[in-house]
């Protein structure tokens, strides 16, 4: 299984900017994949929210299901690429962010075959 380290976050400002605009994207429905090639042979996620997303309660919640998501799935993945993973208000909880994010990954190729 393993943790989620702090070298496989996504902290520079640049880098979120970067991946936003030159990233390639997928999504379904309530969230939204951003990733690229960062040319090491980790993967580094980030977990933005968009502007409004609820109270600091629910911003906390969100940002930790994304985190146990990752770090269930990352053994199952492709390595090498920045991610941010970008979700909406709505249907929040921990299933769903699992669904929501093998979606993602399997639209994206991320998955190790």
């Amino acid at each position: 299984m393993g943790f989620f380290k702090r070298n496989e976050r996504v902290k520079n400002p640049a880098d979120f900017k970067n991946l936003f605009k030159k990233g390639k994207k997928t999504g379904v429905s309530g969230a939204k994949l951003f990733y690229a090639e960062n040319g090491q042979e980790k993967n580094r996620i980030g977990f933005p929210l968009p502007r409004g997303y609820g109270n600091a309660v629910q911003r906390n919640l969100s940002k930790r299901y994304s985190r146990e998501v990752y770090r269930l799935f990352k053994t199952h993945l492709n390595t090498g690429y920045d991610m941010l993973l970008l979700v909406y208000p709505g249907n929040d909880s921990f299933n769903e962010r699992c669904v929501q994010f093998r979606s993602l990954c399997e639209k994206a190729g991320l998955i190790r075959k």
